[in-house]
């Protein structure tokens, strides 16, 4: 049996600060619809498939054009669970159901911003390195951040508040928006942040956070003005 790739879009029904958030309707679709429409434009999965505990979800999930062959178990989607355990699930539920993967790509459900060619980086780097992922710049050196501590403000690093900006070592950060590795990688020891993996950078304005309401209107903001110019470039 040849080996083959997918894509995994983990979608829980129990979102907190945005409700039915993975469904939602944005400018026009479920928030879920970029996701499986970007991976579907790589031409890079043999399957797509969206990991729901969620029977809404997952109907949506199948009319966008992605398969949902189980359901994910209740332990795997609360609140507190991560998403390599999930990834873990959905490659061992898919193994034993047949496929035979080499390659897989999580995806998350709220990066409606994302793009094929993004996600096609990911796979290109794992030529190099078994894991890659999504990530950007801080738009301030972190090296110059302030804490409270017993109710007095005071530097977090003392030895860099006085220094430039440009004499400070860039930093960079996990831009939630994918995750590509190996099955072996995966399934033994998915480290995402080290050696083991390679940055795909993406600017700062298309890796905008989802987690409030304003958060949500910021991104519909940003999804009239970016969609439009990312389809031209693309035709």
């Amino acid at each position: 049996m040849s080996l083959g790739n997918i894509a995994v879009i983990p979608a829980r029904g129990g979102s907190q600060r945005i409700p039915r958030k993975n469904i939602k309707q944005l400018n026009g679709k479920p928030l879920i619809a970029y996701s499986i429409e970007a991976a579907l434009k790589t031409k890079l999965f043999d399957h797509i498939i969206v990991s729901t505990d969620d029977a809404e979800i997952a109907q949506i999930a199948r009319e966008w054009g992605a398969e949902t062959p189980f359901t994910r178990p209740n332990e795997l989607a609360d609140h507190f669970t991560g998403t390599t355990p999930v990834m873990q699930h959905a490659l061992r539920t898919l193994t034993e159901q047949g496929l035979n993967i080499d390659k897989a790509c999580l995806i998350y459900a709220t990066c409606p911003l994302l793009t094929a060619e993004d996600i096609h980086q990911g796979y290109l780097a794992l030529e190099k390195t078994p894991l890659s992922f999504s990530a950007t710049t801080f738009d301030f050196p972190v090296q110059r951040a302030l804490c409270v501590r017993d109710g007095k403000l005071q530097p977090m690093h003392p030895e860099h508040i006085g220094k430039r900006s440009q004499d400070l070592e860039e930093a960079i950060h996990d831009a939630g928006q994918f995750y590509w590795g190996t099955t072996e990688q995966w399934l033994t020891n998915p480290a995402m942040f080290s050696e083991l993996a390679t940055p795909i950078m993406l600017p700062r304005h298309r890796t905008q956070d989802l987690d409030t309401e304003e958060d949500w209107e910021v991104l519909k903001k940003l999804l009239m003005v970016q969609r439009p110019m990312n389809e031209k470039q693309s035709t």
